[in-house]
């Protein structure tokens, strides 16, 4: 009876609920427009990404500092190779036995939500990243954290889109929100997390959408200083200024970043591609774990974020960094220097890939900054090594713009690599060589890598954000709302009579798509072609299918064809019905009129303002 007491008490309490809810809608349909409504939400996005964000990092610092106690310190050299295995062995069992779904890749996920799953993330990410991120990286894992902080915060507004019963262009914008949120709180670089969610997710900026991300920008950051105070990421202080001499070899950095960032994002995915062909996790961990731990032990800098190495690179203090290595490097040997900061540059994409490669959870995004960083620094210290003039570069200065090149060139995202750079720095006075490098950076990299390192797996399931509505809205009509299956198919053993009596007066529609026993598609029948003998008895039993049906003007491939590519068809073959096909079977097909009258509605969904 107790038991039944308690589930009446359960129902009546979701009632409630139910009801309050309610009443909130009406009261807010009947006060505050969607507009206002959509603003409000903003600002509490930006909370929760903020909220988020600082967790991540804050969890992630406490497991370093725990593994950092006095009393490992005699075995600390061993660690190095250890620790990153074991942390994602944890992150893996973690996924498996708790989460028990898939962690995924941040940005990537969040992209590939916006464009195929009607921007609605499965909500177990609002806390998967947030528990796995920190295990990963806190254990040495030579990842970031802001592909899962911005993983973390767009699940949390997907949720609360749901809860609030938001529209499609709604939730999209509240996607680019949270990712303005968590960029802004990270970095605090406001300006830079709207030019992140505009350039890397594809918005428009509107009057109606940049309100939205302003707001979510600023209360993200806002959250981020009542937390953190006034602690930012990155140190840097501007003793030298450029001279006009100096933009040739701003020039050459613009090419040499452009280079380093072809070589991250390919030799990323040529790891990755390997390791995506071992379908064993523990195989994959054991392998790219072992390769993990030895880059690692030898290159003692790769462990970890790498945000303390950057610190002091931008304040020239190289004697820190060379003092991470085990090799014993002279402090006056410039070429051991060089090697060393090449290794650096050359094995940090290594281990970010192998991280992942294993299983762990991360971001790309502070690997970049990493390599960009001291790939400007050997430029600088070549330069002045060689003696070209007497003037010498500044190699603080260099670094610091070829963090911009590599954000430009890996990213494809100029805009958010100069507003980042100067916010989180304040080298204003470096803006000039800051766009140049960013400029030269992203054309180059862009002749060579056709998509960014977030969206080259998403070519390939045609999921690539942007900003053009047209294939926007071709990507977002699914397949379930054109294709037509209520056409009969016949088989080319059919004779006319049957046809006639069986199919023709049955069917309302004037085509019929021809199959064999497997309905793998062979041809069509239309009922011009069978106009003027349909009604000749003397054909009925002599005459087959096979003998009338003909090749269908085109066929839409499931697997392939993109929104356009239909258009394309219907429009060269002028064809009113097109049939569909996966792996030579037949689907439906898809009518020029339904496949347009979807669009229009959808165009309408995210164009209204």
């Amino acid at each position: 009876m107790r038991k039944y007491t308690v589930y009446f008490r359960h129902i009546r309490r979701s009632f409630r609920t139910k009801k309050l809810i309610y009443k909130f809608f009406r009261w807010r349909y009947k006060h505050i427009s969607d507009e206002q409504f959509l603003n409000l939400i903003s600002l509490v996005i930006g909370l929760l990404t903020g909220l988020a964000a600082v967790t991540i990092k804050n969890l992630t610092h406490l497991i370093q500092h725990l593994l950092e106690a006095d009393f490992i310190h005699d075995l600390h050299r061993l660690l190095y190779f250890i620790f990153p295995i074991i942390g994602i062995a944890l992150t893996l069992l973690i996924i498996k036995y708790i989460i028990k779904k898939p962690v995924e890749d941040g940005v990537p996920l969040v992209l590939y939500a916006i464009m195929k799953l009607k921007s609605l993330i499965p909500s177990y990410h609002t806390y998967a990243s947030l528990i796995t991120a920190p295990i990963t990286v806190g254990f040495g894992g030579s990842v970031g954290l802001e592909g899962p902080s911005t993983l973390t915060g767009a699940a949390l507004s997907s949720s609360l889109s749901r809860m609030l019963h938001l529209n499609l262009k709604q939730r999209n914008l509240l996607l680019g929100a949270a990712a303005a949120g968590t960029f802004a709180s990270i970095f605090k670089a406001p300006m830079a997390g709207i030019l992140f969610a505009v350039e890397i997710f594809g918005f428009d900026l509107t009057m109606t959408s940049l309100v939205p991300l302003i707001l979510a920008s600023v209360s993200g950051i806002l959250t981020s200083y009542f937390f953190m105070g006034q602690n930012i990421l990155l140190h840097f202080t501007l003793k030298n200024d450029y001279h006009f001499i100096d933009i040739p070899f701003f020039i050459v950095l613009g090419i040499t970043s452009a280079t380093t960032s072809i070589y991250f994002v390919k030799v990323y995915y040529k790891i990755m591609n390997y390791f995506e062909g071992i379908k064993n996790i523990w195989k994959r961990w054991a392998i790219a774990g072992f390769f993990l731990g030895l880059t690692i032990f030898f290159l003692p800098t790769l462990y970890g974020e790498g945000y303390e190495v950057l610190n002091h690179i931008l304040l020239n203090n190289y004697h820190f960094v060379v003092n991470t290595s085990w090799f014993n490097i002279n402090h006056n040997d410039i070429y051991m220097i060089l090697i060393f900061f090449v290794l650096l540059v050359s094995f940090k994409v290594v281990a970010m890939s192998l991280t992942f490669g294993a299983g762990g959870i991360g971001g790309v995004f502070a690997p970049t900054l990493f390599t960009g960083a001291i790939s400007g620094y050997i430029l600088a210290m070549v330069i002045n090594y060689m003696g070209v003039f007497s003037h010498r570069l500044s190699t603080e200065n260099f670094a610091l713009v070829g963090m911009a090149g590599t954000i430009a060139g890996v990213l494809q995202a100029p805009l958010t690599a100069i507003f980042l750079i100067v916010e989180i720095t304040g080298g204003y006075a470096l803006l000039v060589p800051i766009m140049l490098v960013a400029a030269l950076s992203y054309m180059i990299s862009k002749k060579v890598l056709k998509y960014s390192i977030y969206t080259m797996q998403l070519a390939e399931i045609n999921a690539l954000p942007t900003h053009d509505k047209d294939k926007y809205v071709g990507q977002i009509i699914e397949w379930k709302e054109v294709i037509e299956k209520d056409l009969i198919p016949i088989t080319p053993d059919m004779t006319l009579g049957y046809l006639v009596y069986n199919v023709v007066t049955r069917s309302h529609r004037h085509v019929f798509p021809v199959v064999d026993k497997e309905n793998h598609f062979l041809g069509v029948l239309s009922l011009d072609d069978i106009r003027q003998i349909m009604f000749n008895r003397d054909l009925y039993d002599n005459t087959h299918v096979s003998d009338l049906m003909h090749k269908a003007p085109a066929v839409i491939y499931f697997d392939k064809d993109h929104f356009q590519d239909i258009m394309r068809k219907f429009t060269e073959t002028g064809a009113w019905n097109l049939p569909v096909i996966k792996n030579g079977v037949y689907l439906g097909f898809i009518s020029k009129s339904k496949l347009l009258s979807v669009y229009r509605r959808k165009l309408l969904i995210i164009t209204s303002e």
